[in-house]
């Protein structure tokens, strides 16, 4: 039985991490949808992570799989939370498992967490912490957990968590085939991937704390923890070079406050997309978490995520 910890609905955000929780066997087959909560060693850190299995889970089917990385400072519950970014309703509605890794914390409740996604962010940074290869464990534990479709393993995240998702995208290409990157850049600091990976970047054109142009974070507070970071533009043109695509992008959407385009003609079957809303700031399209102003609901990150994700 997983025991809620006691204190949990009394706090002002969501953050019960899964130190509070019943732990279950990382070794253990998984066979019935759920809720799972696991803690690991790796990297000589105890890392944790849940995954929800939908309740149209076949054990008998290859599963698709997203690993969905939280904002720094955030932790994996609070991305977890349907209030906030809808990830659950979209793996019940799609029938996707979904992996929720906790990034690297101080703290014994695992909050305030960040990620090593190169020149961003906080002590994940500075410590140089290891979470490509504590991720890459996490979705080999997947695999011997449950039947894992190798062609259907993304990565998306939100701030910091796209920032890692992009790291994964440049270190990891072995094992995913396509990440989501909401409201971050790619801040690596050096990127081959071995294979070409399909990029699909949502970003508000008026973000505040990662600026759409580049540079350093509004908030004074936490310029030494996240560095200046690379800008859209910036970004977009690195990984039209990395998956060998056409230099000049061809407009696919266009609605009321938003709109999408695609860089066309890239090598070995990759895709890159951005989409750009016009208000929103540092949030995720389509959700409900507002962080100093409510987010754009010109577009769904999750919907353009999921289409995205499942193109041949």
């Amino acid at each position: 039985m997983r025991r809620l910890c006691a204190f949990a609905a009394a706090l002002v955000l969501p953050l019960c991490n899964s130190l509070c929780l019943a732990q279950d066997d990382a070794r253990a087959r998984i066979a019935a949808p759920g809720d799972y909560r696991y803690t690991i060693r790796h990297g000589e850190l105890d890392r944790h992570y849940r995954v929800h299995v939908p309740k149209s889970f076949d054990a008998a089917k290859p599963q698709a799989l997203i690993v969905a990385l939280h904002g720094g400072g955030g932790s994996m519950d609070y991305q977890a939370d349907d209030a906030n970014y809808g990830l659950i309703g979209l793996s019940e509605r799609e029938g996707v498992v979904l992996v929720f890794p906790n990034g690297f914390s101080r703290l014994r409740r695992g909050t305030l967490a960040t990620w090593n996604a190169g020149t961003c962010c906080g002590t994940a940074r500075d410590r140089e912490v290891d979470d490509v290869g504590f991720i890459r464990q996490v979705v080999a534990n997947l695999r011997q957990q449950m039947a894992v479709d190798r062609h259907r393993v993304f990565a998306t995240g939100m701030s910091n968590g796209a920032m890692m998702a992009y790291r994964l995208a440049c270190e990891a290409s072995d094992v995913f085939s396509a990440i989501a990157a909401v409201a971050g850049t790619d801040n690596t600091r050096q990127c081959a991937p071995a294979r070409p990976v399909r990029v699909l970047h949502i970003h508000a054109r008026n973000d505040p704390m990662v600026p759409f142009d580049g540079g350093y974070s509004s908030n004074t507070r936490l310029r030494a923890a996240t560095g200046e970071f690379a800008s859209v533009p910036d970004t977009m043109a690195r990984w039209a070079r990395h998956d060998a695509c056409a230099a000049t992008p061809q407009q696919v959407l266009a609605v009321a406050g938003a709109r999408c385009e695609a860089w066309p003609s890239c090598g070995g079957g990759a895709q890159l997309e951005l989409c750009v809303t016009e208000t929103g700031g540092h949030s995720w399209p389509g959700g409900q978490k507002a962080r100093g102003e409510a987010p754009s609901q010109a577009l769904s990150a999750n919907a353009l995520m999921w289409e995205f994700f499942n193109r041949p």
